[in-house]
């Protein structure tokens, strides 16, 4: 990226004093903090890896910040998003950052973009902004993002979490690979679950975020070496670093357009697994719960999520066969057992996992009812007391 223009900027008094740690350094100096303050940074995000890049990039003095979000903050959030506290409990995740990022650097412009990033909106919403750090958590979007990056020549500087394990790269930067150069194709739909389901360390995000925004700062500043090239993985259990080298495919299709990235990754679309999902009958929670108050006998409810979820919280009646048990077989004769000359139901945290249950358990002659949006539905339609998650 072409360094910022800082000829007519300026530092008050107050900025000087609050970034004196950075001027007295001969890397960044007078020069490299201009620079922070005539850049723009857009982050796609404010949760896990959102929340300590905006919390860094506002208090090394970036001058123009965007915020792309329409979710609300939940106390679910809270254990790792920490730029939003419980004061902000449903309220706009966007309004809740640019509050804290503002009692950390009032001279910070903050922007926001309370929707979700499009094929429609995303090159406008992009081309603002010197840099996009991507802080999503789902394969439609970091596409969406790495595709109007291209098309836009901006860098896209990637992370990526998932329980105690992350990565980060610089996508986009002078000739350098792209996200589609890591993954050609997305996996299937379901294949990777995301934290929501498999859960993630409260400090993982913050390594890899801060890492974000030390990539960041970089860029602007024009300073060190950038992570183009290098995918940076990081084990929190074992608390290391290791790199892998990552080359642009001269293979690579020319991204010429935006698509409609749900279809490109089998959500919502046509996809391996999608035609069998579709045939598998639902029941909402409300009928659900209609059908256990009038104590229907041949019922049964099983529960297909890890052990560790139904600690937090369980549907009253249901029955723990975990996903990994049905799929690798283990638990097929266990199911038809219980479920002989009953009518079986299945839900999980959210219907995705007990939909593959319940494909895995047609291929062994065993028919059930998928619940649909499982136990967090039920929290939120039927009953507030069972824990959300």
């Amino acid at each position: 990226m072409l360094p910022p223009d800082t000829s007519a900027v300026q530092l008050s008094p107050d900025e000087v004093a609050r970034f004196s740690r950075h001027l007295i350094l001969p890397e960044i100096g007078m020069e490299g903090q201009k620079r922070l303050k005539a850049a723009s940074v857009l982050c796609v995000g404010t949760g896990g890896l959102g929340s300590p890049l905006l919390l860094y990039l506002a208090a090394a003095g970036v001058g123009r910040l965007g915020i792309v979000d329409f979710d609300v903050v939940d106390h679910s959030n809270l254990q790792r998003q920490v730029i939003h506290g419980s004061s902000w409990v449903g309220k706009p995740k966007i309004e809740s950052a640019r509050a804290r990022i503002l009692e950390i650097n009032p001279h910070c412009q903050v922007d926001l973009f309370e929707t979700a990033l499009t094929s429609e909106n995303a090159l406008e919403i992009i081309a603002g902004y010197d840099i996009v750090c991507d802080g999503t958590d789902n394969f439609p979007t970091r596409y969406l993002v790495n595709d109007a990056c291209v098309l836009l020549g901006k860098p896209n500087v990637y992370g990526s979490i998932f329980r105690f394990e992350g990565q980060a790269t610089v996508f986009n930067h002078e000739g350098g690979p792209n996200y589609r150069d890591l993954f050609p194709e997305p996996p299937p739909p379901g294949m990777v679950p995301s934290c929501a389901e498999g859960g993630v360390v409260g400090v993982l995000p913050g390594i890899i975020g801060l890492i974000q925004a030390t990539e960041a700062v970089k860029l602007i500043t024009g300073i060190g070496t950038s992570l183009s090239g290098r995918l940076l993985l990081f084990d929190a259990l074992k608390m290391s670093f290791r790199e892998l080298k990552l080359r642009p495919n001269p293979e690579r299709p020319v991204i010429e357009k935006l698509i409609d990235y749900q279809e490109f990754c089998g959500v919502g679309g046509s996809a391996p697994g999608q035609e069998e999902a579709g045939s598998v009958p639902t029941i909402t929670v409300a009928e659900l719960k209609t059908l256990i108050d009038d104590q229907v006998e041949d019922l049964l409810l099983v529960d297909v999520r890890n052990p560790q979820e139904a600690d937090i919280a369980v549907i009253p009646g249901s029955v723990l066969v975990p996903l990994d048990r049905i799929e690798s077989g283990e638990a097929i004769e266990d199911v038809r057992r219980l479920a002989a000359g009953k009518q079986l139901y299945v839900h999980c945290k959210l219907g995705g996992r007990s939909a593959k249950a319940l494909i895995a358990l047609g291929r062994h002659g065993i028919k059930g009812v998928n619940v649909q949006g499982g136990i967090d539905a039920w929290s939120q339609e039927v009953d507030p007391a069972v824990p959300r998650y």
